[in-house]
């Protein structure tokens, strides 16, 4: 079954076969939808003050 996965950063959908998968050394997996989100993450920027994220003053988007 195919499942589709949210962004760790955005809490977009990642569809199957695309986005950026991420393994942290303690073995916990960050799943990013595009390069966008997961330059941001290595930068250290806070999705809750993006407005482009769903996490952005508490609004959650499906």
């Amino acid at each position: 079954m195919v499942s589709i996965h949210r962004c760790s950063f955005c809490g977009g959908q990642v569809s199957p076969g695309t986005g950026i998968m991420f393994v942290r050394n303690d073995g916990s997996i960050l799943r990013f939808c595009s390069s966008k989100c997961f330059k941001y993450y290595r930068m250290g920027r806070d999705p809750k003050k993006l407005p482009w994220t769903s996490s952005y003053m508490g609004r959650q988007r499906r």
